[in-house]
């Protein structure tokens, strides 16, 4: 059995195209938890869905029209927001931006 990858340099993990104007990497993942950077585009979506994992998000660059639930907020570099397990939720790019998204547990459809 490899051991779990605990750091990873600016580098890690392969950009992956994702619909709507954005892309995806996975910088680090265990079976219990995994982080996701995504850079969007101006307008760029991340369309409305959900999914059994808890999500915590950090908006890095950029600012977003975040949606969770029904209820729409837009949030900027230095905000956050954190998706309950099995909420609707989505994003759109006011401007080009990038957020780092944790999911536990991991998001093996990512892998």
């Amino acid at each position: 059995m490899t051991a779990p990858q605990l750091f990873a340099p600016p580098s890690a993990g392969d950009w992956v195209e994702v619909p709507g104007g954005s892309r995806r990497r996975v910088v680090l993942s265990l079976p219990e938890l995994m982080l996701v950077e995504f850079a969007f585009e101006a307008g760029g979506v991340g369309a409305l869905h959900a999914h059994p994992h808890a999500q915590a998000s950090y908006i890095v660059e950029g600012a977003f029209e975040v949606t969770i639930d029904g209820a729409t907020r837009t949030l900027a570099a230095g905000g956050a927001y954190i998706v309950p397990p099995g909420k609707v939720h989505g994003v759109r790019a006011l401007e080009k931006g990038r957020l780092i998204d944790n999911f536990t547990p991991c998001r093996d459809d990512f892998l």
